[in-house]
C-alpha cells in the first residue's frame, strides 16, 4: 500500500507540473496570447479551489478506494480528450478535469499513507512522498523533451513507444504525445487501484472534513484569512515562476524551449525538491520564521538575477528560485496550523482552497506580459514573494518548531 501511495504521488506530479515546458508550444501551435496561455494554469488550479473542501466530504461518504479510482478515471478522460482533439478549448477543459481529479487525490492520500506506514513512521514516509512527488516533476519535462526531439525527426529505426506515438500524434504537434503518456499512466493507476487491497482508515480529527459550522467559525478569524492569503501568494510564486520560465528564456535569450527551456524547468522542480531536505536540517537549528525570511529573500535575489541578468545567469537563477522557495510551503502550513487551537482539518481544507493562487497569478503575469512584456509580467512576483516574506514578521504561532538548541536548554541543569 505504501508503494501504491507513492505511485499515486508520482503520477499526480507527472500530470501537474508539465504546463511550464509546453507553454511555448501551446502559444505557437494555437496562436494564443500570453493571457490565454495563462488561463490554462487557471483552469487547472481553480479546480483545486473548487474541489478541495468537497473532496473531504466525498472521502467521508465513499471512502478511499472508490474516490481514488474515480479520480484517476476522471484524469484519464481529461488527458485522453486533449490527446484525441488537441486544440485550445479542449485543453482548457482538459486541464480543469485533470485538476479536479488531482485535488481529490491530494485530500485522500495523506491519511492513507499514515495508516499504511504506521503513525510512528508517518513523518518519514510523508517526507519521502514529497521526494517522490518532486522526482516526477524533475522527470516530466525530460520525457517531454525526449518525445518532441525524437518525433520531430523523420520516421526511421525507433523503439515501439515512439512508433506507436507517431501514429497517434499529429505530425505538426509532436508535443501532444505527452498526453498519451498521461492517459496511459492514469489508466494504469485505475487498474492498479482496483486490484489493490486497502486498509481500513480511521481518520484523526485533523484529517476529517469537518462541518460547515467549523468553516464559518474559522472564517471569522483574521489569522485564518492572513494564512489563506499567504498560501495563495506562495502557490502563485511557485506556479507563476515555473509556468513562464521556458517562455521567458526563449523570448529574451533565444533558448530552445523544447530542450534548454524544458531542462531549466526540470531543474527548478529538482532543486525545489532537494531544497526540502536542506530545509528540514535548517529547521532543527533555526526558528521556522527566520528560515522562511531567508528563503523568501533568497528567492527574490534569484528572481532578480533571472529577470535582469544575462542569459547564462538567468538560466542558472531560475532553478535557484526553486531551491530557496522549497522551504516556504511546509513552513507556511506549519505556522498556520500552529496558530489556531481547533478545527485543524477544516483549516487544512481552507488552505488547500488557497491553491487557486496557482490559477490567478499566471493569468495576471500573462495579462501584464501582453501589454508590457513578459519581464514586466513576471516582475509581479515581487508582490507575491513580498507577502510571503511578511509572514516571517507577523506570524505568532502558539507552538514554535523545536530546535536542537531548545533541547539543550531543557536538558541543561539549573544554575543556582
Amino acid at each position: 500500500m505504501i508503494v501504491v501511495v507513492f505511485l499515486v504521488f508520482f503520477v499526480m506530479s507527472l500530470l501537474t507540473n508539465i504546463l511550464g515546458p509546453i507553454l511555448p508550444d501551446i502559444i505557437s501551435s494555437f496562436h494564443v496570447s500570453l493571457t490565454a496561455a495563462g488561463f490554462l494554469a487557471f483552469a487547472f488550479f481553480i479546480a483545486y479551489g473548487v474541489m478541495s473542501i468537497p473532496a473531504g466530504f466525498l472521502m467521508e461518504r465513499f471512502h478511499e478506494k472508490p474516490v481514488m479510482v474515480w479520480s484517476f478515471v476522471v484524469s484519464t478522460l481529461g488527458a485522453l480528450a486533449f490527446a484525441l482533439v488537441p486544440n485550445y478549448r479542449v485543453a482548457f477543459v482538459s486541464w480543469f478535469v485533470i485538476g479536479a481529479g488531482m485535488a481529490v487525490l491530494q485530500v485522500v492520500v495523506n491519511p492513507l499513507l499514515r495508516v499504511a506506514g504506521g503513525e510512528e513512521h508517518y513523518a518519514f514516509y510523508s517526507t519521502l512522498s514529497q521526494l517522490v512527488f518532486g522526482s516526477a516533476s524533475f522527470i516530466s519535462p525530460r520525457i517531454y523533451s525526449y518525445l518532441v526531439l525524437n518525433l520531430s525527426k523523420p520516421a526511421g529505426s525507433e523503439n515501439m513507444l515512439l512508433s506507436i506515438l507517431r501514429r497517434l500524434t499529429p505530425d505538426n504537434l509532436p508535443w501532444v504525445s505527452i498526453y498519451w503518456i498521461f492517459t496511459a499512466s492514469s489508466f494504469l493507476m485505475v487498474i492498479w487501484l482496483l486490484l489493490s487491497k486497502f486498509p481500513k482508515v480511521e481518520r484523526t480529527e485533523d484529517e476529517r472534513a469537518g462541518s460547515w459550522d467549523m468553516y464559518l467559525s474559522l472564517a471569522r478569524k483574521r489569522v485564518v484569512w492572513l494564512y489563506f492569503l499567504a498560501m495563495f501568494a506562495y502557490i502563485g510564486c511557485e506556479q507563476g515562476t515555473a509556468d513562464w520560465i521556458s517562455k521567458f528564456l526563449y523570448t529574451y535569450h533565444g533558448f530552445d524551449p523544447q530542450t534548454t527551456g524544458a531542462d531549466a524547468v526540470s531543474w527548478f522542480w529538482g532543486l525545489l525538491t532537494a531544497g526540502c531536505v536542506v530545509g528540514m536540517l535548517l529547521l532543527k537549528f533555526i526558528d521556522s520564521r527566520k528560515v522562511l525570511i531567508g528563503g523568501a529573500v533568497g528567492s527574490l535575489i534569484c528572481l532578480t538575477a533571472a529577470l535582469f541578468g544575462p542569459a547564462k545567469v538567468s538560466l542558472l537563477a531560475f532553478p535557484g528560485v526553486g531551491l530557496f522557495t522549497s522551504v516556504l510551503w511546509p513552513i507556511i502550513i506549519s505556522l498556520a496550523l500552529n496558530s489556531v487551537t481547533e478545527h485543524h482539518g477544516s483549516f487544512s481544507g481552507i488552505l488547500s482552497t488557497a491553491l487557486m493562487g496557482g490559477a490567478i497569478i499566471p493569468v495576471v503575469i500573462g495579462r501584464i506580459g501582453d501589454y508590457a512584456g513578459l519581464r514586466s509580467g513576471m516582475a509581479f512576483l515581487y508582490a507575491t514573494f513580498g507577502f510571503v516574506l511578511s509572514v516571517g514578521f507577523w506570524a505568532r504561532p502558539l507552538i514554535t518548531n523545536a530546535t536542537i538548541g531548545d533541547a539543550k536548554k531543557v536538558a541543561a541543569p539549573a544554575v543556582v
